[in-house]
Order: structure tokens, then sequence, then C-alpha cells
């Protein structure tokens, strides 16, 4: 297939290195699409500078362009063959879609809002994708015309899995899904076995929520005027493979849960540890809040540091951060406690953080941020301020 004129191929391949392979993909067949892919191509141009990090990028209509690891990883989970049919719910930019084609045999896709399905088609045809095949329509119905499918990817999240998808699903296909509430999802493969699903939870992550007939039936809705950090003294974990990883907290990236009995809080706390300044060293957490009734964030939290320094530039560095979203997922504020630099024992840092009034949600990043050394937090708290 051809894709045109490449002006960031080294950026590609130094974030399929760093934050593809480098952070567990194995598959070779899916390292290979993800250096394939223009990810560029998908973006706005005005968020093209950021296309080769892994961020999600604004896309329009309220929607995002999910991180190149999430892509990676749920494009490997999904195990796709040469021979395979897949159905994707929630085309969005296209991105996923396009690293799907060369794995895949046909990849049928269905976005909800008409602006970004056609955007999207228009970018997958530029870039000649001719065996990914789009639709306009509510993806809760899939796509019985071409069902059974061998293989369905959700990447948006509903509450539960629609019936319609079960029954699109052929028997022995996999189905891998974000579900769960708003803020707080984990993803699950399911394996259809005899016309029943069985299920796997994988990993904490987040994802925009799946419109339409699947949020009208959703019964859990997020409370943007208490917003809340959970598990932040790291007691709550899970195994994922042979790592212990925090519930809550998606992302999470070089980083390991230490047990010990002399912890600021409970037994358990989180580490980082980074050698190659930029490489991404974090744990995430979304959470609603309604700018106009929250004024601001009372946060603590316990730290420690071993040479701590920044990473590439004086903006990589150990940090606690709320990153603020409007209501259509464009950046509108940041505020931090920290840096943190040097070394250090656990000390208690505290600060009380204002909220951008047109603020909808936002995601609490902690972690070294692409800066170099080791850094450990435990016992987080945050209390809003309200009006």
């Amino acid at each position: 297939m051809s894709r045109g004129a490449q002006p960031f191929d080294a950026e590609r391949n130094q974030m399929v290195d760093k934050e593809i392979a480098g952070a567990g993909v194995k598959n070779p067949r899916v390292i290979e699409a993800m250096r394939m892919t223009p990810r560029h191509e998908f973006t706005s141009l005005k968020d093209r500078p950021w296309a080769y990090l892994d961020m999600a990028l604004p896309i329009g209509e309220g929607q995002t362009i999910s991180p190149p690891f999430i892509v990676a990883s749920m494009t490997e989970r999904l195990d796709p063959q040469p021979t395979d049919k897949v159905l994707e719910i929630g085309t969005g930019s296209g991105y996923q879609a396009a690293v799907l084609s060369p794995l895949v045999a046909e990849v049928y896709t269905i976005e909800i809002k008409d602006s970004l399905g056609h955007a999207a088609a228009r970018v997958l045809r530029r870039l000649n994708y001719k065996n990914v095949f789009t639709k306009i329509g509510d993806g809760y119905q899939g796509w019985p015309e071409h069902a059974p499918f061998d293989k369905i990817i959700v990447t948006c999240s509903p509450e539960n899995v629609p019936q319609k998808l079960i029954d699109q699903l052929r028997d022995g296909g996999r189905l891998l899904v974000p579900l769960g509430e708003r803020y707080q999802q984990t993803l699950y493969l399911f394996r259809k076995e005899d016309g029943k699903l069985v299920k796997e939870a994988l990993l904490p992550v987040l994802f925009v929520p799946m419109t339409g007939t699947a949020e009208s039936l959703r019964k859990v809705q997020p409370d943007s005027a208490h917003p809340a950090l959970v598990n932040g003294g790291f007691e709550d974990v899970k195994l994922d493979g042979d790592q212990e990883v925090p519930n809550g907290w998606y992302y999470v990236r070089q980083a390991r849960i230490v047990k010990d009995e002399r912890a600021p809080e409970g037994a358990h706390y989180i580490m980082f540890e980074n050698l190659e300044p930029g490489r991404g060293s974090h744990a995430l957490q979304g959470l609603p809040i309604d700018g106009r009734k929250v004024r601001a964030l009372d946060v603590s939290l316990k730290v420690k540091g071993s040479n701590l320094r920044p990473g590439q530039n004086s903006q990589q560095v150990a940090v606690a951060s709320f990153v603020f979203y409007d209501s259509g997922q464009n950046i509108i504020g940041e505020r931090v406690v920290g840096p943190f630099t040097g070394t250090f024992p656990w000390q208690t840092e505290h600060a009380v953080l204002k909220v951008p009034s047109k603020a909808s949600h936002a995601i609490f990043r902690i972690g070294l941020l692409g800066g170099v050394g080791e850094v450990s937090f435990d016992d987080i708290r945050m209390t809003p301020h309200t009006d």
C-alpha cells in the first residue's frame, strides 16, 4: 500500500522503539504495523508536532485518538490473523483501522458521529487502505450484513457488552472491549465458546464513552461535582502476568508496586524508575470535574526521590500533575505538585490547585514524565473545594 511522503519516519520509529516494543509489545507483525502507519495523518495539523508522543489527542466532537501504546497493546491482544474479518466499533480518526489493515483480511469500522466518520473515510481512501470499509451508524447495533466476525474491537467504552456484538461474533472469536464507569474502566478480552462468552480482565484503561444507545442505557453516571481519586495508597493491586499493578490507575509504565511495612501508608507504594531521558514512566487516573462547581483541589501526597533530574528538557521532570480538559477534549490548563529533583527521603507535599472554570474532566499524572532517576509516591489524597 502506498502511504505517500513520510516526513515523520524518525519520530515514528523512535516512538515504536521506546513506547511500543520498549514497553512490552512483542508481536512482530503488530510492531511492524505500528511502524508502517502514519499516525500524523490521522491528527489535526495543529496537533501533528505531538503525533508520535504516547498520548491521546483531540480529533473533534469530544473524541480522541488513543495513545499509540494502547492501540498497539489492544491490537496484540486481539491476535489478528491474515484471514480475519474484523469489526471495529468507534472509527474515530481511523488510526486503529489503519493499524489493523495490513494484519487482517478485512476491517469493517463504524462511527456514530457523521463528521468524524466521513473525515476518517477520506483519510483512509487517500492513503489507499483498500480493505477497510467504513459506515456511519450506532456501533451498539454492529454490522449484521457482514457478520459473523472473527474479531471485534471496541475503541469506546460501554457499561456492558452490547448483545448484538455478541451475536455477530463467530464461535471461537475474540471480542476486546473497555467496560465500566465513565472514568474507571477495565479492558476485557472475551472469547466466544459454544455460544457463550468467557471473560478475562486485562488492565485498567480510559476511553471515551460509547455514545448512542449504549450511553442512554448507562446506569452509573459520573459525579463531576464531587471528583475523587481512588487507590491513592496503592494497597489495591492485581496481577498482570507476573507483575502487580494498582487498580484504578492506567497506562502504568516503568513502575512497580513495592511491598514495604515501612511505607508511609499501608504496606505498599508505587515506584517509578527511568534511565533514558524522555522515556515514559508514569501512571494516570481520570476523573470528572465541573469547573463551575469545583473551584480548587486540595492535594497532599508522600514522595521520595533518588538522583532525580530533568530528561530531554526542563519540562520532563518528576511531578504530580492535573491536566484539565474542556468538553471538547481540549487541554485548558495544568496544575502541578512539584517538580521533584535530587535525592530526599519520604516527605509530605501539599498544594491547593485552582480548577479552570471550563473544566469538564482531568487526568491526574504521577511519575517521572520523561525525567530520569527514581521517584516513589504513596498516600495520595484529594479534597475538592466547592462554592
